[in-house]
């Protein structure tokens, strides 16, 4: 086994950019400078570093024997490599999931439910450790990758207490001597597809539901991010979860054949996507031939709205969680500022001061609120919304530039104001810390904006009238709504969108019913007398 014990390089030294090919290795490799102030990274349980993948409760290799490297974005400096897994790799995890599958299936609710239970202990128990690893893979600060990890396991809690529960329901039959009756019985094996910028909830908001319903899943770990999934997967191990019943497989150069394995496979009767809206689109063709049960999670364009009568001080700390939760790197946070003209001055002003208090640096950095992007590509895209607000109008309050001196992949959390309709950001997802704040004078109006986007996945707004909640909570086509808050995820609310968003929903009472099925039984020759004895 490889050492896991990483040594990376400081953060005042020089940081190589990422590479935009990645060449397959078999050994693990640290890159650093001569005049580079060194420190180490332990993990308190050093087994917990995983560079293979879980298939049928072993650990293995890729059948090619290839590998892929994955970097730090803080450091550029490569933490270890990961399998290159194939069709054939993906193809030999299906088969087991479908041979664990009979005996997983028949197991009691409340059977599962302990396994999930155990699993949530041991995500607890190893906190820090899964913090650790989601700051050297995905780059986020401490506090944030620590509150990641409690929310996380948290849905192995939620659909634990689930399990048992999942039961169907007595129909009354409108044919007189027929007795009518659902069962809820799990959909089969399930592939699973999760994105990087939450490397341990993404993975775990689809397996919950998944093992409570009683199915069998193999799930493609994201090539940015794979070790923290691959830490689950020996927290998996040590639950009991039996061999078979929870399979992960990486890649990266490979990623489009793997998930084709998954859509193509006439076994994997349900796949679950969490990632951009033009992938969503290509498994859900690749799905068509099988027919399976499909829900995807895609891209985003949150508008926040913040109205006259809003509470100033709650708008702009609503807005400061939203905005740059994860450097802006979530689905859900907020893309459009839209501030009614009456408070636009005051809250420009208020939210900028906030955002020059934020510390950017390497996640592991005493004080630092932000941490990088994930790479080179992120940062393009922030430089070039930026760029094209400048040109047309738009007035930096703050940031507005890459931060080189930290590395390649750091960009300042960035304010701009005076934005208008036809800039790059209003119609684009930015995914970075850029906060475009547009200016706008009716309820109408605002809602109309809001609603001129592709997609529909979350919305906020602020405001103090009870009857303006109500009506512009409905009317935002979005599936998901932050009336005076910023923060909307939830393990107990259901979690999707509408429009080219996706559809299904995960977490919440709804999540495990994208993992069942529902059976009709009829009764008949139920009626007739009472007979005497």
């Amino acid at each position: 086994m490889k050492r896991a014990l990483l040594t990376v390089l400081s953060p005042h030294a020089a940081r190589p950019a990422l590479r935009s090919q990645i060449q397959p290795t078999n050994h693990l490799r640290i890159m650093s400078t001569p005049t580079a102030r060194r420190h180490a990274h332990t993990l308190k349980d050093p087994s917990l570093f995983k560079q293979q993948c879980y298939i049928n409760g072993a650990w293995v290799d890729a059948k090619s024997g290839k590998t892929f490297e994955v970097e730090d974005p803080a450091t550029g400096t490569v933490i270890g490599t990961m399998p290159e897994m194939s069709k054939e790799d993906t193809q030999t995890a299906i088969d087991a999931a479908a041979a664990a599958l009979p005996a997983f299936r028949q197991l009691p609710g409340r059977q599962r439910a302990r396994m999930l239970h155990k699993w949530f202990q041991l995500m607890m128990e190893n906190q820090e450790d899964l913090a650790t690893l989601i700051m050297w893979e995905n780059g986020k600060a401490k506090g944030d990758a620590m509150g990641e990890v409690v929310y996380a396991a948290n849905f192995f809690e939620w659909f634990s207490e689930e399990a048992p529960r999942a039961g169907g329901d007595t129909i009354p039959a409108s044919t007189a001597g027929n007795r009518v009756f659902t069962i809820k019985q799990p959909v089969g094996v399930c592939g699973l597809i999760t994105p990087w910028n939450f490397p341990a909830a993404m993975i775990t908001r689809k397996i919950g539901p998944a093992l409570a319903a009683g199915c069998t899943v193999v799930a493609k770990s994201p090539g940015e991010t794979p070790f923290t999934a691959a830490a689950l997967a020996e927290l998996a191990h040590r639950a009991g979860i039996p061999p078979g019943v929870v399979n992960i497989v990486s890649s990266l150069k490979n990623t489009a054949e793997v998930g084709s394995a998954l859509t193509s496979s006439d076994i994997v009767k349900k796949v679950s996507f969490t990632g951009s809206t033009g992938v969503g689109k290509l498994l859900m063709k690749q799905s068509s031939d099988s027919l399976k049960k499909l829900s995807f999670e895609l891209g985003g364009n949150a508008p926040f709205i913040v109205f006259n009568d809003a509470d100033l001080d709650a708008a702009v700390a609503g807005a400061i969680a939203s905005k740059f939760r994860a450097s802006g790197q979530t689905c859900v946070c907020a893309n459009r500022l839209y501030v009614q003209s009456g408070i636009y001055d005051d809250f420009a002003k208020a939210f900028t001061e906030k955002v020059k208090q934020f510390k950017v640096g390497p996640g592991d950095q005493e004080g630092v609120t932000h941490g990088p992007l994930i790479h080179d590509r992120a940062v393009s895209k922030v430089k070039a919304h930026v760029a094209d607000a400048v040109k047309q109008g738009g007035k930096v309050l703050t940031g507005g530039e890459a931060m080189p001196d930290l590395g390649a992949n750091f960009f300042q959390p960035t304010v701009i104001r005076d934005m208008k309709p036809d800039m790059q950001l209003a119609s684009e997802e930015t995914f970075g810390p850029v906060a475009g704040l547009f200016s706008f004078e009716s309820e109408a109006e605002v809602v109309k904006h809001a609603n001129n986007a592709e997609v529909g996945l979350a919305g906020y707004f602020f405001s103090k009238d009870i009857q303006r909640c109500y009506r512009v909570a409905e009317a935002l086509e979005v599936g998901m709504v932050g009336v005076n808050t910023g923060l909307i995820s939830d393990v107990a609310a259901p979690f999707g969108g509408v429009k080219w968003s996706g559809f299904g929903r995960e977490g919440s009472k709804y999540g495990i019913a994208e993992y069942q099925i529902i059976k009709m039984v009829t009764l008949g020759g139920m009626g007739g007398d009472l007979q005497g004895s």
